[in-house]
């Protein structure tokens, strides 16, 4: 056992601190520690990476932590935290198990977190007494992202931003995080050595907010090009992404060749059969062309992506590879053994393609689509796909775990597929779609849903559990749920876990507060569904995507709960940042009544009728804006700023914003409204007029007003409530009998 107490006796702070030993003391300490543990020099690397990161969330508190290195439990990762005297004890068999036991004395002990909006972190002076607690978990990976995060949530994020996300996965234990980022510029030096010119390249790829999509053979060229500048920028964060996330011992999945080919790469090969695809209601000039899997340009070009990655970035052992994400395969309408046949033909193509450019490389594929597209991936299609890929090489992610229940009304996809036939496979969900931010989620199916997978004699391979949100920053309460159920193979009873979680996120959980939450747990956390929208935010109802939100009487009294514990916990900047949001939520679905009625009077031409409930809804949502504005995560002006910091000259900066304010509001094809986002400055400035111009004589005008909408650089106008809890209190009252 390795052994570094950071403080009082040893110091090994590279650089930012002086070390308080003497040579000779040291010399002596290298030799004792090289008999222990022959491997101490190589295993030093799993303690400083843990002791950096708890020194960024708690400054020079850290160096009175005792961090330890332990052997893994049947080679699972473990962790060990005791408290005894003033003196912490951490123990990990690897830096992220120190990390996550890290975040469990802080959550347990001193009821104490930081999330995406903010933290409670009222340190006591002294480490408070903390009976061992040692565990265990059942997985070899937590998997965390999705690729459409890197769309709705991430695509302008810089290296300061990341890098709190890297940390905030660590300590909720994820060890497989998916890294994207970068994508691009290496697919364009692998198209250059195929011989295409660069602007016939950079018309190939999208937008930053709609890369995506375009990574999963779905879209390309919208709201493109990209630029030189771009490549070489994402190429400098990601190396950044990748250094913190190895230094951490993560395995991260990198992109690999899914089939999808330039137009221009096309048209000069005529001689090739080329597929072309359809998705999301684009016109065909935006669709993929997809190269047969028995070309050997497959594997000549996959080989090339391995390669070109590698040599930039290092070796990787994890590649994701999706090729027919949300499509149909091309095959004959009936022909079963044709589609059989394509398909394994696809599976091996894909996997021998990326071997051939690292022997010892993994695919790793998302089973979205084999829930989504449920008829189509029947058992023996499936089997087709799987069967000519060797099953140590391949890695299954089962990303939906939550939708049969929801949405498809079927088993889960593990269970239809008997534990996907021996493959790899990691039990995942997708709490939220678009990164829209209404409150949901199912928090019982969340606790115990995992748990039966691991217990399941026909769970087959389950090597990991994850989750997959397209969208951050929304619904804290699921995702520290979730990293919980990584390290356990058990059930985990809320009733016991949600006062701990409450503790620590606000510094108290009083009567109230417990109630409150219980009626959370029974409507909008007992819910889930693919649209959480209000019907202002989609002008009309949209009848593809059919809206649902719980805003029953019982989620309604379950806030005035929550807004009742003000006295006591007003103290707390995440109890006052949640009685925003939550009382916002309250009001928008008050005035989404109003406009329901709006559009109502409005069918039936009763004009002054409909105006009055329009004017109505519109008056509460600007006070929900003005909420709003003193949220630290849903704001506009965030998202503009973000895209617009990458940008160098302003007309960058202009269309990497409508490119970033595209993405959530009309998007592209059919998908308008998909990722309707709960933001100030967006309720105000978009939805507002949108509503206003609906209900005009220039209804006809929509489609241009949002375009142009999009493309004039936006400035902030919204301004918050100088007291904004206390506004948050009396606007409830006002509008509770709305």
């Amino acid at each position: 056992m390795t052994r570094f107490l950071f403080g009082n006796r040893f110091n090994l702070k590279n650089n930012s601190m002086k070390y308080h030993i003497s040579s000779s003391l040291f010399v002596l300490f290298c030799i004792v520690l090289c008999a222990c543990n022959s491997s101490s020099v190589e295993k030093d690397g799993i303690i400083q990476p843990a002791f950096d990161l708890i020194e960024r969330q708690i400054g020079e508190r850290a160096t009175g932590i005792q961090l330890e290195e332990i052997a893994p439990e049947n080679g699972k990762e473990t962790f060990e935290v005791e408290a005894k005297n003033g003196i912490l004890t951490l123990r990990g068999s690897s830096s992220v198990a120190i990390c996550y036991a890290f975040h469990t004395y802080l959550r347990e002990a001193c009821s104490a977190m930081k999330t995406w909006s903010g933290e409670h972190m009222e340190l006591p002076e002294t480490w408070l007494d903390f009976v061992l607690k040692k565990q265990t978990t059942p997985y070899e990976y937590r998997y965390f992202l999705n690729v459409c995060t890197f769309g709705y949530t991430t695509p302008y994020w810089d290296w300061e931003r990341w890098e709190k996300e890297i940390d905030w996965m660590a300590l909720r234990g994820v060890n497989m995080p998916l890294a994207t980022v970068a994508s691009e510029a290496i697919a364009e030096r692998v198209w250059l050595k195929m011989g295409l010119k660069e602007e016939d390249i950079r018309a190939f790829f999208t937008g930053p907010a709609h890369l995506p999509w375009h990574r999963m053979g779905n879209l390309n060229g919208w709201d493109g090009p990209l630029t030189d500048g771009w490549q070489k920028e994402q190429i400098k964060l990601q190396h950044k992404i990748l250094n913190r996330m190895r230094e951490l011992g993560m395995e991260p999945i990198a992109p690999a060749f899914a089939g999808f080919v330039p137009t221009a790469f096309a048209e000069r090969h005529p001689e090739i059969q080329f597929k072309h695809l359809e998705w999301g209601g684009f016109d065909e000039k935006y669709n993929a062309y997809v190269l047969p899997p028995e070309t050997p340009y497959f594997k000549e070009i996959g080989k090339l992506f391995i390669e070109e990655w590698e040599k930039e970035f290092g070796k990787n052992t994890y590649y994701l590879s999706d090729s027919f994400n949300e499509m149909k395969l091309p095959v004959a309408e009936g022909d079963d053994d044709g589609k059989h046949k394509l398909l394994a033909q696809y599976g091996e193509s894909i996997y021998h393609s990326i071997a051939a450019g690292n022997p010892d490389a993994v695919w790793v594929t998302q089973g979205w689509t084999f829930g989504y597209q449920h008829d189509f991936w029947d058992r023996a299609s499936l089997q087709a796909l799987l069967s000519r890929v060797p099953d140590d090489k391949m890695i299954i992610i089962d990303l939906g775990n939550d939708y049969p229940k929801w949405v498809w009304d079927t088993e889960q996809t593990w269970k239809n597929h008997d534990g996907f036939y021996g493959k790899k496979w990691i039990f995942s969900y997708v709490p939220n779609f678009g990164g829209k931010t209404p409150m949901t989620g199912d928090l019982q199916m969340y606790a115990t849903s995992s748990s039966e997978a691991l217990h399941s004699a026909n769970a087959g391979n389950l090597v990991g559990f994850g989750s997959a949100p397209e969208g951050l920053e929304n619904n804290e309460v699921v995702y520290e749920l979730l990293a919980d159920m990584g390290w356990t193979a058990d059930s985990i009873d809320l009733d016991s876990w949600l006062p701990v979680y409450c503790k620590a996120r606000y510094g108290g959980c009083p009567a109230a507060m417990d109630s409150a939450w219980q009626r959370f747990k029974e409507t909008v956390y007992s819910s889930l569904y693919s649209y959480p929208r209000f019907t202002w935010q989609t002008v009309v109802p949209d009848t593809r995507r059919i809206s649902k939100l719980d805003v029953s009487d019982s989620f309604l009294q379950g806030v005035e709960l929550f807004l009742s514990c003000a006295d006591s916990l007003e103290s707390s900047s995440l109890y006052v940042n949640d009685a925003i949001e939550y009382a916002s939520y309250y009001l928008a679905a008050k005035a989404d009544d109003c406009y329901k009625r709006a559009l109502k009077e409005d069918s039936l031409g009763n004009r002054v009728a409909a105006m009055q409930q329009l004017d109505r809804s519109v008056e509460i949502l600007l006070d929900v804006d003005k909420l709003l504005a003193s949220h630290p995560l849903y704001r506009l002006e965030e998202w503009v700023d973000m895209a617009r910091d990458w940008g160098k000259t302003d007309l960058e900066k202009d269309v990497y914003e409508a490119n970033a304010k595209r993405l959530i509001t009309t998007w592209g094809g059919f998908q308008e409204d998909y990722a309707a986002r709960f933001w100030s400055g967006l309720i105000k400035d978009y939805y507002i007029p949108r509503m206003k111009l609906y209900f005009s004589e220039q209804r006809a005008d929509l489609d241009r007003w949002e375009e142009n909408w999009i493309k004039a650089p936006w400035h902030n106008t919204s301004t918050s409530f100088e007291d904004p809890l206390q506004s948050a209190i009396k606007l409830v009252e006002r509008y509770k009998e709305e």
